[in-house]
């Protein structure tokens, strides 16, 4: 074990110094609510839901949980095409295969990483009537959304925000997940706040939201007996669970403050090296930074993997940028739209790119040595 306590982790459960986290998991031990349901269940999607500024939450086992409930509240079924972002991590897309929907997925553009509005103009060419599109905001940095929701919004189009790695970020002040029709959050435990596991599906709409809570109870009709007439899922989260998320939120705000000095002090670093750069931060945006990636230029004679490798010898952890869903062995039969003739962003994006350490417990010595251990490599 000694030399895992050393290690310099990708990103990493941070509990608050004051100890919220405890109290509120106190308070569920004292009033012996440990259940799915209880006080911290229900304040703690209240208290999201008016951190983002939206009317309600449920608060889910996962962010997958989350996504699956907001597609099965819009009705998708078989059928169904559900467009969504091909840059992203496999819990985007599995819950449109478990509402028997077809996913179609959309390039990234170079400028956010994220969904590329000119790909998607160009898939409702091809397929006029999706029935949701799924936009992910990679690594907590915000998407286009101007245009994504004008886009939707042409096209008659529900817009649903994987807001997983983007909570406390903002597009022109205002917090993502809140842009769509329903917003996901998760709460995994190494996202930038953990409620050791869990999610939540936001909303202004108080009736679907309401639905959700029925379904992910398991279905049960309001009967003295135990009576069904849908079918439901145990998908809520634990009142231990949100006592935890309540503690976390507390320290969010610190939190997007520590990941936004570790990005920083990143591009400070490389900015004289002429084949590192970040992921860009455009304009009229607060990326929460969850996690730092580069892009290493393929001109260059370092490659990702000799990085990584590289940061392994001196036990950091790293990894690639997400492996796109469409070059996926479970999803490559799906259609893909690109604006690109040959090749796509986001294979490039996967290619050249390397996540590097932003735990926000990484002390300043701990960042110096994962630079100098890149920096030495050029």
């Amino acid at each position: 074990m000694t030399n895992m306590s050393k290690k310099i982790l990708l990103a990493s459960p941070h509990m608050s110094d004051e100890g919220y986290e405890q109290q509120f998991i106190k308070e569920a031990f004292d009033t012996n609510w440990i259940a799915p349901l209880g006080e911290n269940v229900n304040k703690f999607e209240e208290e999201i839901a008016n951190y983002v500024g939206v009317k309600t939450g449920a608060a889910l086992s996962a962010g997958s949980a989350a996504i699956h409930l907001g597609l099965k509240a819009l009705n998708v079924k078989q059928g169904d095409i559900v467009f969504c972002s091909s840059l992203t991590f496999s819990a985007t897309c599995n819950p449109i295969i478990y509402q028997n929907a077809t996913p179609v997925f959309i390039d990234s553009e170079k400028e956010t990483w994220n969904m590329d509005p000119e790909a998607l103009k160009k898939a409702f060419e091809k397929y006029p009537n999706p029935k949701a599109v799924i936009v992910v905001h990679l690594y907590g940095n915000p998407s286009k959304m101007d245009e994504i929701v004008k886009i939707c919004a042409e096209h008659n189009t529900t817009l649903i925000e994987d807001a997983a790695e983007g909570l406390g970020s903002t597009y022109k002040g205002k917090f993502l997940g809140t842009f769509g029709k329903y917003g996901v959050f998760s709460f995994n435990g190494n996202k930038i706040i953990t409620s050791s596991g869990g999610g939540m599906l936001v909303s202004n709409d108080k009736e679907r939201i309401e639905k959700v809570r029925f379904w992910v109870t398991q279905a049960r009709d309001k009967a003295r007996h135990y009576q069904h007439s849908e079918i439901g899922y145990n998908y809520r989260m634990s009142n231990v669970c949100a006592g935890i998320g309540r503690g976390q939120l507390k320290v969010l705000e610190k939190r997007v403050e520590q990941k936004t000095n570790i990005y920083n002090t990143y591009k400070e670093a490389f900015k004289d090296i002429k084949y590192i750069t970040l992921q860009p931060v455009v304009e009229n945006t607060r990326p929460n930074h969850w996690l730092s990636c580069i892009q290493i230029n393929e001109n260059s004679n370092v490659k990702p993997i000799q990085i990584m490798e590289a940061l392994e010898k001196e036990n950091i952890e790293s990894r690639p940028v997400w492996k796109p869903m469409h070059m996926q062995p479970i999803f490559e039969k799906y259609d893909f739209i690109t604006t690109r003739t040959n090749g796509s962003n986001a294979e490039e994006l996967f290619q050249n790119g390397v996540c590097l350490p932003s735990d926000t417990k990484m002390t300043k010595e701990q960042q110096e040595l994962v630079i100098e251990t890149i920096k030495n490599l050029f």
